[in-house]
């Protein structure tokens, strides 16, 4: 994930402050990133989730002798009721995906606009 080109000047040590430009510049190649690893990770994660709903389907189909007719159950063997356990592993994966999008998507870095206001505020007024 890091075949990252920096065309940045290469008179600058390692040890020597970033400007603004260049920490702008850092943060967004982190932020792509970070959205290129949550795509990826979700596309191979619902790969495995469908092929863990066709493994669950041809077993309820062998198990239950025949498609749900009669519905969906907890219990399994009846003739023709499916075991309905897959909306579980199904539920947590929208969770996690969506908790996943959140913190890529939602979590901005913090703007120097908020940490002046979050300073005036604790600073409240002077008397």
């Amino acid at each position: 994930m890091s075949d990252v080109i920096h065309d940045m000047p290469t008179d600058h040590g390692s040890d020597t402050p970033a400007d603004g430009d260049g920490l702008a510049r850092q943060q967004a190649i982190r932020q792509i990133e970070r959205r290129r690893r949550f795509w990826i990770s979700t596309i191979w994660t619902a790969i495995g989730m469908a092929i863990l709903v066709a493994i669950w389907a041809i077993t309820e189909y062998h198990n239950a002798g025949g498609w749900p007719v009669h519905g969906f159950s907890q219990s399994s063997g009846i003739h023709e009721v499916w075991n309905f356990w897959i909306v579980y592993p199904l539920g947590a994966f929208l969770l996690i995906v969506a908790a996943h999008g959140w913190f890529v998507y939602g979590n901005k870095p913090i703007s120097e606009g908020e940490i002046k206001r979050e300073i005036e505020r604790q600073a409240g007024p002077r008397r």
